[in-house]
């Protein structure tokens, strides 16, 4: 059965692609990546450059809400049922007005040409492929309207770091608007980064090597901020320092992810003042919930906010008209020792109650835990990491292999527990806690 195929019949999904990958194996051949997840990170961190390993698997502090991410499934028990009619199953649910074939999104993942040189092309493509939304990254490799390309008709969310310059902001929703994007999804937890142990022990951060920023050298708004640095930059009243090469190696990241020749960019002020200007502008510490009402002014997007935990925080969401919220810890990127994404779901679906859709991120690993997290209330699951090590070991065909195999065990897994669509998996699904 074909991939087109295997999207317009929902209930052939899991079946389709196991006998796939068996059919194949016939003739010698395996999965273009492993299935196993443990085989899956194994295998990208053997891919992987050191500093790229440490900034897409790496958390904060300790790592401990990495793993609480984890945990938090492990404590959660399917209970099947049996003797239900599944022959005939359906995935999909509906987000903002658009029917999705499976309850899947790609999650935004920066500075993905650390995983692989197509980057966010690839990513595109095999979102195509499947029909999944792709949430567009603030600190994609790519310019969002080239990444829009790519998709095609392909859903696709934006999400947004919200910038200490407004022009810069109003920019972005309107450049997002203008690409077709369903929502706009506004990151809240990272206005600063973590503490994240891994890239400062390799003292790496991609941004200060332009590396990431494409979204912003791609903006008018943050050009203009630029050439007003360039133009103002005071000469060194001392000799600059003899450069390393590790100095030189960086100046020439910058010149080389800058808009133009590299050639003439080595020689340019502009590519070391957009990485300035870059860190000095990426996110703004002093957002408050009144700040949302001027957002909502500037879009009539669909208005997601990313990394809520508290459920006070989902009232206040409620009570400030948002259209849908994400539980996330950021996958453990941002605090050390934080509530695991999973065990913050129930209470903040709890305040929700149904008013708008509240999804998931942080943890997910497998199509049972998709189930798990549909379980406790999510409408929906954001997958990162995953796919990212799909990429890195196979590119296009690597990511939308991995979500493809999350989808087929999501599939296989609502039809092994006796659930016939996404709409009857309920907390009655799980073992009492």
């Amino acid at each position: 059965m074909s991939d087109d195929a295997d999207r317009r019949t929902a209930a052939a999904v899991g079946r389709a692609v196991q006998s796939r990958i068996y059919r194949a194996g016939v003739f010698g051949r395996r999965p273009v990546v492993p299935v196993e997840p443990e085989a899956l990170e194994t295998a990208a961190r053997a891919r992987m450059s050191d500093v790229a390993w440490a900034y897409v698997a790496g958390g904060a502090g300790r790592q401990r809400t990495v793993q609480a991410n984890r945990d938090a499934f492990d404590r959660h028990r399917i209970v099947p049922r049996m003797l239900v009619d599944v022959e005939q199953r359906d995935t999909s649910v509906e987000l903002f007005g658009r029917r999705l074939p499976a309850p899947l999104l790609f999650a935004p993942i920066g500075v993905l040409e650390l995983a692989h040189r197509d980057a966010d092309h690839a990513v595109a493509r095999a979102a195509r492929a499947l029909d999944l939304p792709m949430v567009i990254s603030s600190q994609a490799s790519v310019p969002m309207e080239a990444v829009a390309r790519t998709l095609g008709d392909a859903p696709r969310w934006f999400q947004l770091y919200w910038s200490k310059d407004d022009d810069v902001v109003d920019s972005f929703v309107s450049r997002a608007e203008d690409i077709g994007s369903d929502a706009l999804v506004v990151t809240l937890d990272t206005h600063v980064l973590g503490w994240r142990t891994r890239d400062l022990d390799l003292a790496y951060l991609p941004f200060a090597r332009g590396e990431g920023i494409a979204q912003y050298t791609s903006d008018p708004a943050f050009r203009r901020l630029v050439e007003a640095r360039a133009a103002t930059r005071a000469p060194a009243d001392e000799p600059a320092p003899r450069p390393t090469p590790a100095a030189v190696r960086a100046l020439h990241s910058m010149a080389s992810h800058y808009p133009g020749r590299t050639r003439d960019n080595l020689r340019s002020p502009l590519p070391r003042a957009a990485v300035e200007t870059f860190l000095d502008v990426f996110s703004r510490s002093s957002l408050t919930w009144a700040d949302l009402a001027r957002l909502r002014e500037r879009t009539s997007l669909p208005i997601v906010l990313k990394g809520i935990q508290h459920p006070g925080d989902a009232a206040l969401a409620l009570e400030h008209g948002v259209d849908g919220i994400v539980v996330s810890n950021h996958g453990g990127r941002q605090v050390d020792g934080a509530i695991g994404s999973l065990d913050a779901l129930p209470t903040v679906v709890e305040v929700v109650g149904g008013r708008i859709p509240v999804l998931f991120d942080s943890g997910i690993r497998s199509g049972a835990d998709v189930v798990t997290a549909l379980a406790l209330g999510a409408t929906a699951v954001l997958v990162g990491r995953p796919w990212v090590y799909g990429l890195a070991l196979a590119g296009a065909e690597g990511a939308r292999a991995v979500m493809q195999h999350l989808w087929a065990e999501l599939d296989l897994t609502m039809a092994l527990s006796g659930v016939r669509c996404v709409d009857e998996i309920g907390r009655d699904l799980l073992a009492p806690a």
